[in-house]
C-alpha cells in the first residue's frame, strides 16, 4: 500500500514536469534549433536534463514517477531551467513533498458546513456580492447579489451550484464574460493546483471527471497542466438584469474551515458600477438568500 501511494504521488510529479517540458520551446530557454529534422519544437528530456545539470536517466525516472525524492536543489534547477514562476515552483515543491512521503496520511475532508456567523457576515456585506465556496468551487453559502451576479446560476438546484461547472456548462456564462477564455483558463489552472496536491479527493475527482466528459474546452485546458493562485482582480460582467458592471474581487481563506474561502466583489460608491451593484442586490430573487448546500454532480 505504501509503495502504491508513493507511485501515485510520483506520477503526479512526473505529469507536471512533462506538461511543463512539452510547453517549453528551445527559443524560450535560449537554445537554437539545429539544422536537422526535429519532430517537436518543445524541449526533449535530455535537453532539459542538461539545462538542469542532472543526469538524463535521473530526469527520465522523475518524469515517469519512478523517482520520488528529488532534493530541493534539483527542484530549483528544474524550475529555473523551465522558467517557472513562483507559483509554479511552489506547486512543484508541494508535489515533490507529497511524493517523498511513502505512507502519506490522507488529509481530512474539507468541511462543508458554513458556520452561522459567516452567514451573518455575508448578509452584512450587502449590497456587495459575496459567497462562501469550497476548494472545488462549490457554492456553499451566499448573499442575494453573490448568487445573482452569476446570471442563470439560481436556475440550478442549490446542490448543483459550482462556479467551475457554471463557467463550462451554463450557456449564460459566455455572454456574462467577454473574456470568457481568460476566465476558464484561470479556473482550470486553479483547480489543477488544488488537485495536484489532493489527487484522490472525491470532491475534486468527481467535478473534474464530470467536466472532462462534458466540456471539450475543459479537457483541452486540463491537459496543459497550468497552475496558478488567486489574485485580486477586476472583472467585467455583462449582466442581463443590470447591464455592464466592473467590480473588484477579493478572495480570502476562512479560519477554522479548511478548504473554504469567502469571495467578495466591491465597487467605488457613487460610480455607475456601484449603482448597478445596488440594483442587482435589490432585484435578486427572494430565493437567493444565504444558505448552505450539499453538492452532487448534476444530470445536465
Amino acid at each position: 500500500m505504501a509503495s502504491q501511494s508513493a507511485n501515485s504521488e510520483g506520477a503526479e510529479l512526473g505529469r507536471f514536469l512533462r506538461a511543463r517540458r512539452t510547453r517549453t520551446s528551445l527559443e524560450h530557454v535560449g537554445l537554437t534549433v539545429g539544422a536537422g529534422v526535429r519532430r517537436t519544437p518543445s524541449l526533449r528530456r535530455e535537453e532539459l536534463a542538461t539545462l538542469a545539470g542532472i543526469s538524463i536517466d535521473y530526469y527520465v525516472r522523475l518524469e515517469r514517477g519512478k523517482e520520488t525524492r528529488p532534493s530541493p536543489a534539483v527542484l530549483g534547477s528544474l524550475a529555473r531551467a523551465l522558467h517557472m514562476d513562483d507559483q509554479e515552483h511552489q506547486h512543484l515543491r508541494e508535489l515533490a513533498a507529497r511524493a517523498a512521503r511513502y505512507a502519506p496520511e490522507p488529509p481530512p475532508a474539507p468541511g462543508r458546513t458554513v458556520r452561522p456567523h459567516l452567514k451573518l457576515l455575508l448578509e452584512s456585506l450587502r449590497p456587495n456580492p459575496a459567497y462562501v465556496i469550497s476548494r472545488s468551487m462549490d457554492m456553499l453559502a451566499w448573499n442575494p447579489g453573490g448568487l445573482a451576479l452569476y446570471a442563470g446560476l439560481e436556475d440550478w438546484p442549490a446542490k448543483h451550484r459550482n462556479l467551475a461547472r457554471y463557467l463550462f456548462l451554463h450557456p449564460a456564462s459566455r455572454d456574462l464574460f467577454s473574456d470568457w477564455d481568460r476566465q476558464i483558463t484561470a479556473c482550470v489552472a486553479r483547480l489543477r493546483a488544488v488537485a495536484g496536491t489532493a489527487p484522490d479527493a472525491p470532491d475534486l475527482t468527481n467535478l473534474v471527471g464530470e467536466l472532462l466528459l462534458k466540456s471539450p474546452d475543459f479537457a483541452r485546458l486540463w491537459e496543459r497542466y497550468e497552475v496558478t493562485g488567486r489574485k485580486p482582480t477586476r472583472k467585467t460582467f455583462h449582466h442581463p438584469r443590470v447591464g455592464t458592471l466592473t467590480l473588484t474581487s477579493q478572495s480570502m481563506h476562512l479560519e477554522g474551515t479548511p478548504g473554504q474561502r469567502i469571495g467578495v466583489y466591491t465597487a467605488e460608491p457613487g460610480t455607475p458600477d456601484h449603482d448597478a451593484m445596488l440594483l442587482l442586490d435589490m432585484t435578486a430573487p427572494a430565493a437567493a438568500s444565504h444558505q448552505e448546500s450539499g453538492v452532487h454532480p448534476p444530470d445536465l
